[in-house]
């Protein structure tokens, strides 16, 4: 079955900071999918903005080069590509230079019917002087949008002060903070797994749910990334990635699929978070920090070794895990551990749902004693859903139970390409759809959360815990969830 593809309205996107890392890997080979596949065409144009000084055809050889790398042979068609560059131009434009606007004013269309978007693909201190100069130089509409990336600041504080200069300009439906987490087949594949089937929704609460478990693996290292080191993985995978995960998992059914609908179910959840502060910190959380080891066969070196020089002796954390509680009716007394790390045996990420053991076994625990159920959504590298489940193990010779996976693989049930996240998340945008979209009062309550164990981890005087490149992070973090009587699921086990 093939995936039904709706059509956009013609637009405008101009993307700031359009020759960056992100541009080229992420958002024109997004942007050549939804071509390719009809979603729009050369009635649409991608207007691109940065200080380098290019000419449009520089830029779309800079584009058709970015397919070439970034989408996969099988995708790649030589009049597409050509039909799909023909949308792209460029202005060199320092975007801190108030006189330099001139020619984008000339770019964008003023008929209503094209649809306005601007991406900020571009460091945090600059979304407030862009939206300033959009406004000031008259490209603003009410209809327009404004999409940001993370890290929209560092704290609670500096969150505001972004948020604040933005909002000075664009109207909260105006605003687009993106999370490609939220654009993943597997987590939009949560909720319709939880509401839009009978099977799970009476079970997903305290009295069958024994606890949750969120994964964020990555093999690679944080590399020579400057801003790495001025984050750590708490505000780099945390506060956002997780935190929208968690709420997903936890919220209440929404009266409907209304952006605004979801959207203030997962701040309730936000608000129920547990604080975790002073001594419990200690007890509730683990950071680490990764040393020389052997990932993939290969070896590597430490973090600290990865340092420039004045960055050496960084106690900037690789790797967190954290027991969170969610304090109302629906999940009191059931625990959500979330790890996440750099440097681990293999990228992963998922969400583990672990149902509470059946009250009373009827079978011989000498022919294998009943597991509980658990369900696994698998968010990457290999989108599905699994459900474990106990069966009787075929042949003769009495009841021999066994746990067998039921096995939903995107890839084998599909046969389609399952659209990378950015794909569903810059279309939302051109739609209007805001969805999976975080809104100003879900990102300060998830710093409201946060900042706490980022204080009292930067009081503390001892470093972060190390551990073996190659590893699932440091001991304490398998203490953290061992001492409760659990253990971190790994792999298909």
């Amino acid at each position: 079955m093939s995936a039904r593809i709706i059509p956009v309205q013609p637009f405008d996107y101009v993307v700031f900071g359009a020759t960056g890392d992100l541009t080229r890997r992420k958002l024109i080979p997004a942007l050549y999918h939804r071509f390719a596949d009809g979603q729009f065409d050369e009635r649409s144009r991608i207007i691109g903005v940065s200080r380098s000084a290019l000419s449009d055809a520089d830029f779309q050889k800079f584009a058709r080069d970015a397919v070439t790398e970034f989408v996969d042979k099988v995708d790649q068609h030589k009049d597409v590509i050509a039909r799909f560059i023909s949308c792209f131009s460029y202005i060199a434009n320092d975007v801190t230079d108030k006189d330099g606007w001139a020619d984008l004013e000339k770019a964008l269309r003023a008929d209503p019917e094209i649809e306005r978007a601007f991406y900020l693909a571009v460091a945090p201190s600059l979304f407030g002087p862009i939206c300033d100069y959009l406004d000031n130089k008259g490209y603003w509409r009410r209809d327009a949008r404004v999409v940001v990336e993370k890290p929209l600041g560092h704290d609670l504080e500096s969150s505001m002060e972004i948020n604040d200069a933005i909002s000075e300009v664009f109207a909260e439906d105006q605003v687009y903070r993106i999370d490609h987490y939220l654009g993943k087949e597997t987590v939009q594949n949560l909720l319709a797994l939880r509401f839009g089937n009978i099977l799970f929704e009476p079970i997903w609460d305290a009295a069958h749910i024994d606890h949750v478990q969120i994964t964020v693996a990555e093999d690679v290292g944080a590399g020579t990334r400057g801003y790495y080191d001025d984050s750590g993985a708490l505000r780099d995978m945390v506060q956002n990635h997780m935190m929208q995960l968690l709420c997903l998992v936890a919220m209440e059914p929404p009266a409907s699929d209304d952006a605004n609908a979801l959207r203030d179910e997962k701040l309730k959840v936000l608000r129920s978070l547990k604080p975790i502060t002073g001594d419990n910190v200690s007890k509730c959380t683990v950071r680490g920090q990764y040393k020389g080891g052997a990932v993939n066969g290969g070896s590597v070196t430490s973090y600290q070794d990865e340092l420039p020089e004045d960055k050496k002796g960084s106690k900037t954390e690789t790797f967190v895990a954290i027991k969170a509680e969610v304090e109302n009716w629906r999940w009191s007394g059931v625990p959500f551990y979330l790890r996440t790390g750099k440097r681990l045996p293999s990228r992963v990420s998922e969400i583990v749902i672990q149902f509470r053991a059946i009250p009373h076994s009827i079978f011989d625990h000498a022919e294998g004693a009943p597991k509980p159920n658990k369900l696994v959504l698998r968010l990457q590298p290999d989108e599905g859903v699994k459900l474990f489940l106990m069966i009787k193990d075929p042949g003769p010779g009495g009841m021999r139970l066994r746990e067998v996976p039921l096995n939903l693989s995107f890839a084998e049930t599909f046969s389609e390409r399952t659209p990378e996240a950015y794909e569903r998340l810059l279309m939302d945008v051109i739609r209007g759809n805001q969805t999976l979209f975080m809104r100003r009062d879900e990102l300060e309550a998830a710093w409201r959360w946060i900042d706490p164990i980022r204080q009292a981890w930067d009081n503390a005087s001892d470093a972060p815990q190390t551990y073996t490149a190659g590893t699932w992070g440091p001991t304490a973090s398998v203490a953290l969830i061992e001492r409760d009587g659990r253990t971190w699921h790994e792999g298909d086990a």
